[in-house]
């Protein structure tokens, strides 16, 4: 797996990760690995794995660091993971990020891209966001289809994510700093830890990411 382009993107809430992340899998030929999106296809195809993470979900629980990252696993043997992947959500704690070290190997995660953007920007942006339940398209509160309320990709319901309320907002940034942050440090001293001005322009963010890539030979 060393020879596979490694990304782990971390940042806060309403950083602009998974934005990136769907711009760079593009731009890589890489797949973009949303541990949000492995749990609910995993618990949709009722694989054994997501069986067991559905029991955890029914009875209300977080699910454990060790069923993230069996999920993980699963997602890059996939074919389409040959090449690489951008890991978003992934990692979250360092129990993740270890178990992660262990899967891959010391040279396995390529770059740690750390998205940088102050709290009140991403306070507002978490705010104004509208998502379609069916596709999952994210739009702003004054896009056409979020005033509708109708996706104009899928005709799906745009809506306001429960967890997008200024008290669970506030909930998930304090817990973003409890137990995300100390990845930061984690990766700074292997090396691996860039940070990524994110108060820019999407256009820039990416350009910015790709200079880093450049520079460090990735590419």
């Amino acid at each position: 797996m060393s020879n596979r382009l490694v990304l782990v993107v971390l940042g806060k809430q309403g950083a602009g990760k998974g934005t990136q992340c769907a711009r760079l899998s593009e731009r890589y030929h890489i797949p973009h690995v949303s541990t949000g999106d492995i749990l609910r296809a995993a618990v949709k195809a009722g694989t054994p794995v997501g069986v067991e993470v559905k029991e955890v979900l029914d009875r209300g629980e977080l699910v454990s660091d060790d069923l993230i990252m069996r999920l993980i696993e699963e997602r890059l043997s996939e074919s389409d993971a040959v090449a690489g992947a951008l890991l978003d959500g992934c990692t979250r704690t360092l129990g993740q990020a270890e178990a992660l070290e262990n899967l891959l190997g010391p040279t396995g995660v390529s770059l740690v891209l750390n998205i940088d953007v102050p709290t009140e920007l991403v306070t507002k942006r978490l705010s104004a966001r509208r998502v379609c339940q069916e596709c999952g398209t994210i739009y702003t509160d004054t896009d056409v289809s979020a005033v509708s309320g109708t996706c104009e990709k899928c005709g799906g319901d745009v809506v306001q994510r429960a967890d997008d309320t200024p008290e669970a907002i506030a909930t998930r940034l304090a817990a973003y700093e409890r137990d995300t942050r100390p990845l930061l440090d984690f990766y700074a001293a292997r090396g691996l830890l860039v940070d990524v001005d994110g108060d820019q322009s999407v256009d820039a963010v990416s350009d910015a990411i790709h200079q880093v890539l450049v520079e460090r030979g990735l590419l």
